[in-house]
């Protein structure tokens, strides 16, 4: 018997060795779209810590701007090139990048969407991301509740990313409306709304100063705008500057997604009323598993069920809590935000 045990257990041991060297043999490669956003700096701490824990070569790559298609482009033909076994990748534009991903996939890789969602959403073999469209509602839900009967009367100027119109970019504009209790026409369409609450949109390419420049530009539509909605943390920070510069910074609601710590310190000093916290980390190093997951036995990873993608979370932070939603205090959020 004891010598049964011995075989088997140095067949075990044979076993875990060579799927530890499977695994050391593995390349991965992060793709995202710019490397001077806190999310994805975040995001490729997250993919590194995976990595070294799994033993894979990760290589990372990113786009000057946000919206940068070729330099994404480029990026996943070098990770084909490269033997690569998976991709992880931030779209900067969720149609335009489909026929690459495409050539990836027949090339035998594994492409995992973190954070925005290709369209379609089988463009790739799995998206780990915040539910985008829940982040907009709740702090659409927060915003209303906030404003109470004022929301009838409600000016609203919507800050986006660009023009492209990526999937993130209409789930969290079109969740905050809804959120809101404004009616949404296209779904997919950023723009199209007929209520009259809404002044206008504007782009900011997810950064400050397009934050300012995008709120100044709807501040000359209406100067009394008093609810505004970011489509990240950055663009409110540039927002709730070109609202100081007319005094209008303490009578304005601004709401946003993100969950940074910067962010998280705007809502701490007032800055922010509102912001739907996302976990970037998590949604790198669960994406480096996955591919390790593939290059050892052809595992691909699994939804979360009900939604065509895998939900990391997402966490509503104020310290102006509203009856019936959820939420965090700020000095809650400092404790789990990134950046």
């Amino acid at each position: 018997m004891k010598l049964k045990f011995a075989f088997i257990s140095a067949v075990a041991m044979g076993v875990l060795a060579a799927t530890a060297a499977q695994a050391q043999d593995v390349g991965a490669c992060l793709i995202t779209k710019t490397d001077t956003n806190p999310f994805f700096v975040k995001m490729k701490e997250g993919a590194r810590q995976g990595a070294e824990a799994n033993g894979i070569d990760l290589q990372t790559f990113a786009g000057k701007i946000d919206g940068d298609v070729e330099t994404q482009i480029t990026a996943v033909e070098s990770c084909i090139a490269s033997g690569a076994r998976g991709i992880l990748i931030t779209p900067s534009d969720s149609e335009a990048l489909v026929p690459v991903v495409t050539q990836a996939r027949e090339a035998g890789l594994l492409v995992i969407a973190l954070d925005t969602p290709f369209e379609p959403a089988d463009a790739v073999d799995a998206t780990f991301a915040t539910d985008n469209f829940k982040a907009g509602e709740l702090i659409g839900q927060w915003a209303a509740a906030r404003m109470g009967d004022d929301a009838a009367n409600a000016k609203i100027a919507l800050l986006d990313l660009n023009a492209s119109e990526v999937s993130v970019d209409y789930l969290r504009n079109n969740g905050f409306l809804q959120g809101f209790g404004i009616d949404i026409k296209d779904p997919t369409d950023i723009g199209d709304e007929d209520d009259p609450r809404i002044v206008g949109n504007d782009v900011t390419n997810g950064n400050e100063e397009g934050g300012r420049t995008a709120m100044e530009n709807l501040l000359q539509i209406d100067p009394e705008i008093n609810l505004v909605y970011t489509i990240n943390e950055p663009a409110a920070a540039g927002a709730y500057e070109a609202l100081r510069a007319v005094g209008r910074e303490k009578d304005v609601i601004i709401v946003s997604v993100d969950g940074g710590c910067p962010g998280v310190q705007n809502i701490a000093e007032g800055i922010i009323g509102a912001t739907s916290m996302q976990f970037p980390l998590l949604m790198a190093s669960k994406g480096i598993e996955a591919i390790r997951a593939w290059a050892v036995d052809g595992t691909k990873p699994e939804n979360t069920p009900g939604l065509d993608f895998f939900n990391t979370g997402v966490e509503l932070i104020t310290d102006q809590p509203v009856s019936g939603i959820e939420s965090l205090t700020s000095r809650e959020g400092l404790a789990k935000c990134w950046g």
